[in-house]
């Protein structure tokens, strides 16, 4: 449990660095900026994972079993949980912030590992406890509650938006549930996985989506930036916080792993405090009371029999 619990620490802290950098000039100096921003900033990150992951992969000596991974059946499901978990997921994601604004979208993203139990539960047979999925439902609970703002503005294109919310559930959802079955192959390692997911996500950003939205011109203008050296700290965190995922993912299963990776809506507002010296309200303050809380009690282990 406890690298599940690292793993939402650790991505919360890519986070809130991440927002840093997206809150430099490069990024809002145009309105095409502005609107390439999200993507651009994912491309850049995955892109980073990936070369951290091929220096940490480098130290081990550890190339060869990617290469071997690749070749088997369970590789290929890695790269499909990457596909679904990276640039749909993400790109679903942000277009949702579009066209319904981030507040909704988050509070609809949110569900994810409720359907990713569920996709557990049929895929992999995973069971949890009663009091296991009331944790789940009070941690979701409280990531909408952190999330929900009725005075939040909604786009003109509500349906769309939420669709996109909708699809990001799915991939991100699906992406832990195909990368823990992939896993389950002993030729796959966790580091093994990871570096496949980063690889294969970078290079479908960059050959695919920024592509077609023309974006290559800003992302070239933009490659030797402070603000993408800020994304490159900011991949380091996300990929050990990746790292700490997927091995909880194959450890404790993928259902428990997302439990406990949500918790970094409630991390993030302790770096917040501590990194930009903003000031939680009682409403963060409860909600993340609520998040963690839920979150332990439904990744833990109980000795009885699950639930059917």
């Amino acid at each position: 449990m406890g690298k599940g619990i690292m793993a939402g620490v650790l991505w919360a802290l890519d986070t809130v660095v991440l927002g840093i950098a997206l809150a430099m000039s490069p990024f809002g100096a145009t309105e095409q900026a502005v609107f390439l921003a999200p993507f651009v900033s994912t491309f850049f990150h995955d892109v980073f994972s990936s070369v951290w992951m091929l220096i940490y992969m480098g130290i081990y000596g550890r190339y060869s079993s990617v290469i071997r991974a690749l070749k088997t059946k369970s590789g290929k499901f890695i790269m499909l949980g990457a596909l679904l978990g990276g640039p749909i997921g993400m790109s679903g994601y942000v277009a949702a912030i579009h066209y319904i604004g981030p507040a909704y979208t988050a509070v609809i993203s949110a569900l994810f590992p409720a359907l990713g139990a569920l996709f557990s539960y049929i895929f992999l047979k995973e069971k949890m406890l009663l009091r296991q999925m009331a944790g789940l439902a009070v941690s979701i609970l409280g990531v909408i509650f952190l999330g929900y703002d009725p005075n939040g503005a909604i786009g003109e294109n509500v349906i769309l938006g939420f669709a996109c919310a909708l699809l990001c559930c799915v991939g991100w959802a699906a992406e832990a549930v195909i990368c823990a079955y992939g896993m389950k192959d002993p030729c796959v390692s966790n580091a093994d996985a990871l570096t496949i997911r980063q690889i294969v996500s970078a290079v479908f950003y960059g050959g695919i989506i920024i592509s077609l939205l023309g974006g290559w011109k800003f992302t070239a203008g933009i490659a030797v930036t402070k603000a993408t050296m800020i994304i490159l700290v900011a991949a380091l965190f996300g990929t050990a916080s990746y790292l700490c995922y997927y091995s909880a993912i194959n450890k404790i299963g993928a259902t428990k792993a997302m439990a406990l990776n949500i918790t970094y809506s409630a991390w993030a507002i302790i770096f917040s405090f501590v990194i930009l010296g903003t000031l939680p309200d009682k409403k963060a303050l409860f909600a993340g009371i609520m998040i963690v809380g839920g979150s332990i009690v439904a990744a833990a282990e109980y000795k009885g029999k699950a639930a059917e």
